[in-house]
C-alpha cells in the first residue's frame, strides 16, 4: 500500500518567496529622513557679535530623493535682511561661502532644494550653517549650524 505524501504546491511557495522578498526590500530600501535644526544667535557669528535677534533653523532631508526642505524664522534683528543662505562646508567657529542661497529673506523663509550628494554629506555630517545678514552686520547678523 501507498502513503499519500503531502506536497504544497509549488506555485503556493514561490508565491510565499516572492512576497517574503518585497517585503523584505521594501523594510530595507526607505532611507529614513534626516531632521536638522539649529538655534540663530549672534554669538555663534564668526566673529561673534552682540545681536539680540534670534531664530531658529528647522529642516528635513530625504536620502531617497535628495530634496531638502527648510523653514527659517528670526526677529528682533537691527534692521532689514540684506541676505539669507546656508552656508558650507565649515563647522561650527569657521566661516564658509554660500552653500544654498534662499529665494526670499523674509521670515518665515520656507523653501526645498535637491542636493549633491557632496552638499549632503556636508550637511549630515554638520557642516552646513544658516546665516542671517544685516546691513549693521554684512558678515552675518545670525547664525546656527545645522545639526541632527
Amino acid at each position: 500500500m501507498m502513503k499519500a505524501v503531502c506536497r504544497p504546491p509549488v506555485a503556493l511557495l514561490a508565491t510565499l518567496a516572492l512576497v517574503g522578498s518585497v517585503v523584505a526590500t521594501s523594510a530595507t530600501a526607505a532611507a529614513e529622513v534626516v531632521k536638522l535644526q539649529s538655534e540663530l544667535k549672534g554669538s555663534n557669528e564668526v566673529p561673534p557679535n552682540s545681536s539680540t535677534g534670534s531664530g531658529k533653523a528647522e529642516a528635513s532631508y530625504d536620502p531617497d530623493t535628495k530634496v531638502l526642505t527648510y523653514v527659517v524664522t528670526y526677529a528682533g534683528l537691527t534692521g532689514p535682511v540684506m541676505g539669507a543662505h546656508f552656508h558650507g562646508p565649515g563647522e561650527a567657529g569657521k566661516n564658509a561661502g554660500i552653500a544654498l542661497p534662499f529665494k526670499t529673506v523674509e521670515s518665515p523663509i520656507k523653501g526645498s532644494a535637491t542636493l549633491t550628494d557632496a552638499q549632503a554629506a556636508d550637511l549630515l555630517a554638520g557642516k552646513w550653517y544658516a546665516n542671517i545678514h544685516t546691513a549693521a552686520n554684512p558678515g552675518g547678523e545670525l547664525r546656527g549650524q545645522m545639526m541632527k
